[in-house]
């Protein structure tokens, strides 16, 4: 991890526009004033389970996994973020450690902010309580929402919700069909909870049946159609 002291901070409050349109003019200073922004490398790990939550993040420019590690060395990934993104604060407002990792899918800028300063700019602020009480809402459906998808789904269910959820976090790269992701099979394992044979497993078929086209880690989806019904069926 690298701390950017001369990185200019009016990029990162610009990208973090729902909390600035927030704060006082008072509020923005000290906000800018306690900000700093950290660069990290590919595969680099931004916290860990256990670790003591000390800051608030947001992902400013690249990718990012939220992990927990389980039983047997296995990996399950909860979820992906991308730019702009908040995320490390759940476990301070809880008053607890870190229950998950997080590491970069690639080189990524971090915004960072102490919780203590947060806290502060919260209790002057009651706008500012109501968007983290939105936020923490969301996450909690996607959690939600994610543990009938890992537990109830079959194996095709699960990987053609993986690569449709991927699609909607980052979207295509240029040619409108390769998902702008490239991505491991251990973490296409990890993020639809089954092994890595099993993905792979999976993955051919759907590269068989022409719905999907597979090179090294990069997916390109053909019938999106198709792999919406798989995920809706289970």
């Amino acid at each position: 991890m690298t701390k950017l002291h001369n990185y200019d901070k009016s990029k990162a409050t610009k990208a973090l526009a729902d909390i600035w349109d927030l704060l006082t003019e008072e509020q923005k200073f000290f906000f800018e004033e306690n900000l700093i922004v950290e660069r990290y490398k590919k595969n680099e790990s931004i916290y860990k389970e256990g670790d003591q939550p000390d800051n608030l993040l947001c992902l400013l420019s690249g990718k990012v996994k939220i992990f927990r590690d389980g039983v047997g060395g296995r990996c399950l990934i909860n979820r992906v973020l991308r730019p702009v993104q908040y995320f490390g604060y759940r476990a301070s407002m809880a008053g607890e450690p870190y229950v998950t990792s997080a590491s970069a899918f690639e080189e990524s800028l971090i915004a960072v902010v102490p919780m203590r300063a947060m806290f502060r700019l919260m209790e002057e602020n009651t706008r500012l309580c109501h968007f983290f009480m939105h936020e923490l809402a969301v996450d909690l459906g996607k959690a939600d929402q994610r543990i009938v998808s890992i537990t109830q789904k079959h194996v095709r269910g699960r990987m053609a919700e993986v690569l449709l959820d991927m699609l909607d976090i980052y979207g295509y790269d240029k040619d409108k069909q390769t998902l702008n992701l490239h991505i491991t099979r251990e973490d296409m394992a990890n993020l639809s909870n089954m092994t890595t044979s099993n993905a792979i497993r999976t993955l051919s078929m759907f590269s068989d049946e022409g719905l999907i086209d597979v090179h090294g880690r990069c997916i390109k989806l053909l019938d999106v159609d198709a792999l919406q019904a798989i995920s809706d069926n289970g």
